[in-house]
């Protein structure tokens, strides 16, 4: 769990100061000038649009039409840096992620940069910081907001500033990727401080299709749900269901088909019947392995392989990603259980029986440790039962990759259920719809429909399309195949993946590209799921 150890108001002295100080060093640099502007202006944005960022001629976030407005302000002479911006992406690739909003940003930056309105006069607007070389005008917005990333540190010799900025990463909304990932650049190029390290940006969270926003006013409260469900599973559920730069929409309903599947049934499971085991068997004692088996080895090597793959993904943001990971190991876990029978074991071999075990024990151990970012109190709980001495963010994946170090501190306990399954009333309502099925079909119609295993080769998004991504893929020959899937998934998500496609339907072009099948997917109110094999399968093999 986290708090802010310190909140900034731009009202702060020490921020006024940083202000000041930056303006005066850009304005020096001759990157300020006076001049009569004319735009396009948003009142409840506090921001001029252009007529390209515009909807229908409308605020993309208010609906509604900006207004004209015309006067002189100071402006930042943003135009003198495009080559460079435009150089240091290129040669940052990861400097804006994911790779769709660098191209976005890539793309402002095609047409000819405008220089940056920087103030408001007094006689309009009565609050702000004034600008130190003239008092008749505030500085707005851009100068004010955004240099409160260095002031909070104590720029320009502040310990914190020497400390953060050089690995310091933003986390913004996709909404702002322009003042953050143009703007602000620019600015710091000017001010002759070093940029940020990366720019990563995040979808919204969508309520009934529209965007969560404070200003629109559609916020679920999330205090509200964790009263309810806890602030672990919630905490789950955000950062498993949404896919990094992706929208996702928000449920109820989907949060708790979350929680009762992969928390109370997967992972509480999984928790529960090894904790029992161990209990029953052992006395609450871990016992110490015996030859290692073929399942074994295999356990083992998923295990720490995971680690690397987890913390590869961490590092990128794929926290999806990365639970889907662990998710999967877990399954694999709860497998090992089934096929290695230690509740026969017990009766027949005490040697085999603690070795599985142990392996049962060491996986659930670097699970606790995976799952700590993402639910740190149900982490440290398991950790808890399990008897590790070394908990929490103590408990370093350096430390989980050595299998097998290091014995329980404490008895092994099982305790209460680590997720509870939430019970969900069913209350009197309209009468269940039916499920839409289509008309009855003879076999030999279904015999003609050639459904194929591929292996998704590369995976790009079509120009001026938000919904349509061009898959390559290899379905026993590569060919491509469009799919409407770009809201639910990201190019990246895709590489290596291997889908379902419809093989033998006539090719059609999609936004300028043929494509040569249909890729199958599933969806209701939580989202939408690409159908895939449970295990690899060669690239055409037949769907029967």
């Amino acid at each position: 769990d986290i708090e802010n150890d310190r909140f900034i108001r731009t009202t702060d002295p020490e921020h006024i100061a940083v202000v000041e100080q930056i303006l005066n060093r850009v304005n020096d640099n001759g990157d300020i000038y006076f001049a009569e502007y004319e735009g396009l202006y948003c009142v409840e944005c506090e921001r001029f649009y252009t007529e390209r960022e515009l909807v229908d001629g409308k605020c993309p976030d208010h609906q509604t039409i900006p207004k004209v407005i015309k006067e002189a302000n100071y402006f930042f002479r943003m135009s003198k840096y495009q080559d460079w911006l435009i150089e240091h992406i290129n040669e940052n690739p990861d400097f804006i992620r994911p790779e769709r909003y660098r191209n976005e940003a890539l793309s402002f930056l095609k047409d000819p940069l405008e220089d940056l309105c920087i103030s408001r006069p007094k006689s309009r607007l009565t609050w702000g910081i004034s600008l130190p070389f003239d008092d008749r005008f505030v500085t707005y917005v851009w100068f004010d907001a955004l240099i409160n990333y260095v002031s909070a540190l104590g720029y320009p010799g502040g310990d914190l500033f020497r400390k953060f900025w050089p690995v310091s990463r933003h986390l913004i909304a996709k909404d702002i990727l322009k003042p953050h990932g143009i703007y602000w650049p620019c600015m710091l190029k000017s001010a002759g401080i070093e940029p940020f390290q990366h720019l990563n940006v995040h979808g919204y969270w969508n309520v009934n299709a529209g965007k969560m926003s404070k200003t629109v006013g559609n916020v679920v409260k999330p205090l509200d749900l964790v009263g309810v469900y806890g602030l672990d599973p919630f905490r789950y559920f955000l950062l498993r269901e949404m896919v990094f730069g992706l929208d996702s929409e928000f449920s109820e309903q989907a949060l708790v088909a979350r929680i009762n599947s992969d928390l109370a049934n997967d992972l509480g499971n999984l928790v529960s019947r090894s904790l029992t085991m161990i209990q029953k068997y052992f006395n609450g004692e871990l016992p110490e392995p015996q030859t290692e088996s073929r399942e074994d080895l295999e356990l083992k090597n998923a295990a720490l392989e995971l680690v690397g793959t987890y913390e590869n993904f961490m590092m990128e943001l794929g926290f999806h990603k990365a639970l889907i990971a662990v998710w999967e190991f877990i399954n694999q876990v709860n497998r090992y259980i089934v096929a290695m029978e230690p509740w026969v074991l017990t009766k027949t071999d005490k040697g085999r029986l603690a070795t599985v075990i142990f392996y049962i024990y060491e996986s659930l151990k670097i699970v606790s440790a995976l799952i700590w970012p993402f639910m740190p109190g149900s982490a440290e709980r398991l950790q808890g039962q399990l008897g590790i001495e070394v908990r929490g963010s103590s408990l370093t994946l350096d430390l989980v990759r050595k299998w097998g170090d290091g014995k329980p501190a404490g008895a092994v306990l099982k305790g209460e259920a680590l997720f509870p399954r939430v019970e969900t009333k069913s209350e009197p309502g309209p009468e269940k719809k039916s499920p839409g099925f289509l008309p009855e079909i003879e076999f030999d119609e279904f015999q003609k429909i050639d459904i194929r295993v591929a292996t998704v080769i590369a995976a790009e998004p079509i120009p001026k399309s938000r919904k349509l991504l061009k898959l390559t893929v290899d379905a026993g020959e590569e060919r491509t195949v469009v799919a409407g899937i770009a809201e639910h998934y990201t190019p990246e998500d895709l590489v290596g993946a291997q889908v379902v496609i419809v093989a033998n339907l006539k090719p059609v072009k999609l936004m300028g590209v043929e494509s040569r099948g249909m890729v199958l997917a599933a969806s209701d109110e939580t989202g939408v799921r690409l159908l895939s094999p449970r295990a690899e399968c060669k690239p055409g093999c037949k769907v029967r």
